[in-house]
């Protein structure tokens, strides 16, 4: 009796994984994709060429020769219809390609909580992934270097790695991703 009561706790325990899992795929499919919510345009206060310039003004060097970006650095301008293409890359962001880079983000949540050697870094914790349609430019797919891990955490994380443009493609043939990290640390 009591092996019959410890089969359906374990049976009970696989399904709720299942559903667990299916759940973060289905979060994971739906966000980092094209935003229909966000504005896709520059206001008329800020022409593209200010933003420019501010962009590279935020983005710093550290004492190890690293350069320090966000999340708005790699921001680009993209109409709600328009399927991505690299053409809609400004240079700020195809001049990082292959730089090393420091990115502040939240971990995607996922079924691994530790020895993560890939994963989504995401804007925030609130928008991107979390709800249909985030913005193609709030993730990025993070590698680790060989032997290299991280662990997941619930509070911000700075990565450090060599920026890349990787497109990613769901099932369906839409892009979930455009960004890649080959990650050497997580802080």
């Amino acid at each position: 009796m009591v092996l019959r009561g410890e089969s359906f706790i374990i049976l009970r325990r696989h399904f709720l994984a299942k559903i667990f899992v299916t759940f973060l795929a289905l979060l994971f499919f739906s966000g980092c994709g094209q935003d229909t919510k966000a504005p896709l345009s520059f206001d008329d206060k800020d022409s593209p060429e200010t933003q420019e310039h501010r962009s590279q003004q935020r983005q710093r060097i550290n004492r190890n020769g690293i350069r320090e970006i966000s999340f708005d650095d790699i921001v680009f301008e993209m109409k709600e219809d328009t399927p991505f293409s690299q053409e809609l890359l400004p240079e700020r962001v195809t001049s990082l390609v292959g730089q090393q880079i420091r990115i502040r983000g939240y971990i995607l949540p996922s079924f691994q909580q530790t020895g993560l050697t890939q994963f989504v870094l995401v804007r925030d914790n609130m928008e991107c992934c979390f709800g249909p349609g985030a913005a193609l430019y709030d993730c990025v797919v993070v590698k680790m270097l060989s032997g290299r891990t991280a662990e997941f955490s619930i509070r911000p994380v700075a990565v450090t790695g060599t920026f890349g443009i990787k497109e990613l493609k769901g099932p369906d043939g839409n892009h979930l991703a455009v960004y890649s990290l080959i990650g050497e640390s997580v802080r």
